[in-house]
């Protein structure tokens, strides 16, 4: 994990948010999936979008021809832990259908408009991941 990254986490988690929830002009949550080999937490901020009841997050990793490891481990344990603010959930998580996809990558692109940037420089289909909180909301 980049130093700035690992700072983001430590400042959202030590303030439940207040510091960290906001990046840029971008709202941002913190998913914890456990890692496929090792079995431990792992926990990642992520800009993130809503849909219906849903939070949406991309797995872009700034237009890497490789997934970012939090995606292969969500795609082996898709139960996840979400922090959005000071509110801690679990969810679970799929890939969005290819419908999805085509209606829910605009809306990303508009929240954070590098992740078009990021698929013009990758050969995959950047993965939009929908996140269903197990707990109504």
């Amino acid at each position: 994990m980049k130093d700035w990254i690992r700072d983001h986490l430590r400042r959202y988690l030590e303030t439940n948010g207040e510091d960290g929830h906001e990046l840029n002009g971008c709202q941002c949550l913190i998913l914890t999936t456990l890692g496929r080999k090792s079995g431990n937490a792992r926990q990642t901020p992520l800009v993130y979008g809503r849909y219906e009841n849903n939070y949406i997050v991309v797995a872009s990793k700034a237009g890497s021809e490789t997934a970012p490891d939090w995606y292969q481990n969500l795609l082996v344990t898709p139960e996840v832990g979400l922090q959005v603010k000071a509110e801690k959930f679990r969810a679970l998580s799929r890939v969005a259908t290819k419908d999805e996809h085509e209606m829910l990558w605009p809306e990303m692109v508009k929240i954070f408009p590098d992740y078009e940037t990021y698929q013009k420089k990758t050969e995959r289909k950047i993965p939009v991941i929908i996140l269903s909180p197990l707990v109504a909301k």
